[in-house]
């Protein structure tokens, strides 16, 4: 029996480059992918980054040199990030990676206006 999903593309390979900053994403759709450390950490869909709602939403400043230490999968959906801040409660699914790609000018330029209107900085 054909189990029924809502996912929208599997990953055919997932790929740390060698300098621990740049992760390569490739689906079964033909999308590929490339998500920069600093874009993963800072857009972690964790509760801590996140919040419970929308008001509690984090902006995580300081992690243009944030690396990516491992990557561990979580059941056949998803995995976590392992950062080298020590982050490492983010589940991201296949979906959410589709999502960081196809909307990031939304998220990384929302992040982006955050930190100027909070006086923040990429930097650490």
């Amino acid at each position: 029996m054909k189990q029924v999903t809502d996912q929208k593309a599997w990953p055919t390979e997932i790929r740390l480059k060698n300098d621990k900053k740049t992760l390569h994403v490739a689906f079964d759709n033909g999308e590929s992918h490339e998500y920069s450390a600093e874009y993963l950490r800072v857009c972690s869909p964790s509760a801590e980054v996140q919040g419970h709602s929308p008001s509690q939403k984090k902006t995580v400043p300081g992690k243009i040199d944030v690396g990516i230490m491992t990557i561990e999968p979580v059941g056949n959906y998803a995995v976590r990030i392992h950062f080298d801040d020590m982050h490492n409660t983010g589940i991201y699914t296949w979906d959410y990676f589709l999502e960081l790609a196809s909307e990031r000018e939304k998220h990384w330029g929302g992040y982006l206006g955050e930190l100027k209107e909070k006086g923040l900085t990429r930097e650490r």
